[in-house]
């Protein structure tokens, strides 16, 4: 009997369970029986892996083979096992050394011509490799997504052959070298480019300073769209640890991987989305626009028109900050810290307090029409901005405004503050950091307490009221949350019965 050994890793979620692919020869007559919770794909991997083998030029063994994919109650998807179970099958069967396998992972599938093509999800379990200790052996195309996880050993292959060459020491592997993808950079639209709407420049500083959410209203061709896509040259630069977060998402959705990184991404999704397309779903869960939009922008334009069902199920992410998709085996958990930023007009036609006077909704109309929004949603919504026209000139010249560089100045300024502080922007404040770090002297304390007798807020409400206005604090660089802060925080809650 011989056994052999190899590491691999499984996708669940963002994160990568290790596989032990556990090869078993035995005399009987000849066959193979692969265990594990196997499901089409990996079932179907050892009819890949018999003709990769063949025409590499090894000998697939005509004795009893059990496969074993560890542990038993994980379920298997995908071709990324094949590598694994080729050389698995090799090693029991004394083709290459078995000691070779021991501190290396394998990930790629292999073509009948034992080519190793490229897989998804790399990025999640080249960071488990690293955590683990342990070399990655992986396709050529997927090599530069793993070199991300700085200080992992990453060996690039193109063909089987090229792995046993390796193991055997015939002809060993070169780590990998990055070629610089941490360099790519795209531009974002600059804020000088937007004319006037000094209130709405005003609200988007703040916004982006505490990282709060920020809802426009406004008539047509007021800039609220303009607006939204300015936001993200406002951020500041990712960290390490959130580029990674936000490469691993990218890496196990089915698009274009690390195609901005290491950006904040920003997304806008259309109103006619489906639910499972805003938060995730499917058979294997896949993650969404709202963790597509981890650590970066969600842009939701006509906010009314989304159906009220899908927006209710953005309540609890903007609260947890993740996205739990339950099946009947299992439950993945996707991140989902986005800065939500949305758009409406104000009425149906969208003309309602336009100084053309052309809207013609009435009052049960433009009732129906807000009422697509729940309080609980709008809750959730820090800053509360409405919009007017200001003027009709058309002036294609420069505008003399701030640019999008000099106000990010005073966001990253602001956010340093917070980081050093409390060590998180002042929108993911909790209740602990609300009773340290906004504290009111009596007087403007009592002074809160009625304003929100009176506009009616609730608490929850009052407490993101709170984290605007220490915001504001920030924004000028002082320590205490003053009745001027209180004021200006105030001015950004709903007021037109929204």
């Amino acid at each position: 009997m011989a056994l052999a050994r190899v590491y691999s890793r499984a996708q669940t979620g963002i994160e990568a369970p290790e596989v032990m692919v556990e090869a078993h020869l035995a005399n009987g007559l000849p066959s193979l029986t692969l265990v594990g919770l196997p499901e089409t794909a990996v079932k179907e991997s050892k009819d890949r892996v018999r003709s990769a083998l063949l025409t590499s030029g090894f000998e697939f063994p005509a004795r009893r083979i059990t496969l074993n994919l560890a542990p038993a109650d994980l379920p298997k998807e995908g071709g990324r096992f094949d590598l694994a179970i080729a050389l698995g099958i090799l090693a029991a069967s004394g083709q290459i050394p078995v000691e070779a396998l021991n501190h290396l992972e394998c990930l790629g599938e292999l073509a009948l011509s034992g080519a190793v093509r490229p897989i998804q999800g790399v990025l999640p379990a080249a960071l488990a490799a690293r955590a683990a200790g342990r070399t990655l052996l992986v396709p050529q195309v997927n090599a530069e997504e793993a070199s991300l996880a700085t200080g992992l050993q990453v060996l690039a292959v193109t063909h089987l052959t090229q792995v046993t060459a390796h193991l055997q020491g015939q002809s060993p592997l070169a780590p990998y070298q990055a070629q610089g993808l941490q360099t790519q950079r795209n531009s974002y639209p600059d804020l000088s480019e937007v004319q006037g709407q000094l209130s709405a420049r005003r609200a988007l500083l703040v916004a982006a300073a505490g990282a709060h959410n920020l809802l426009f209203s406004g008539p047509p061709g007021t800039g609220k769209t303009l607006l939204a896509s300015r936001l993200p040259g406002l951020l500041p630069p990712l960290t390490e640890q959130e580029a990674l977060e936000v490469a691993a998402i990218q890496s196990i959705a089915h698009s274009e991987p690390l195609q901005h990184w290491p950006q904040r991404p920003f997304r806008q999704p259309h109103h006619s989305a489906s639910g499972p397309a805003l938060v995730g779903g499917g058979s294997r869960p896949q993650p969404g626009e709202i963790s597509l939009a981890h650590q970066g922008v969600l842009f939701l334009d006509e906010l009314p028109e989304f159906d009220r069902k899908v927006l209710e199920v953005l309540r609890e992410p903007l609260e947890s900050g993740e996205i739990v998709i339950a099946r009947a085996r299992n439950r993945t958990r996707f991140p989902a810290r986005f800065q939500l930023v949305a758009a409406m007009n104000p009425c149906p036609c969208g003309y309602l307090g336009d100084p053309s006077g052309r809207c013609r909704c009435t009052q049960e109309q433009i009732q129906r029409y807000r009422n697509r929004l729940s309080g609980p949603l709008l809750d959730r919504i820090d800053l509360h901005l409405t919009m007017a026209r200001e003027t009709t000139r058309l002036n294609l010249a420069p505008a003399d405004q701030p640019s999008s560089a000099q106000v990010a100045q005073q966001v990253a300024q602001a956010r340093c503050l917070q980081i050093q502080r409390q060590g998180v922007a002042n929108a993911f404040l909790d209740l602990e950091g609300l009773r340290q770090h906004c504290t009111l002297i009596a007087e403007d304390q009592h002074w809160l307490e009625q304003a929100c007798e009176r506009l009616k807020l609730s608490l929850r409400a009052a407490h993101r009221l709170l984290k605007v206005a220490r915001t504001l604090a920030d924004l000028e660089g002082v320590d205490q949350i003053a009745r001027r802060h209180l004021a200006e925080a105030l001015q950004y809650r709903p007021t037109l019965g929204l």
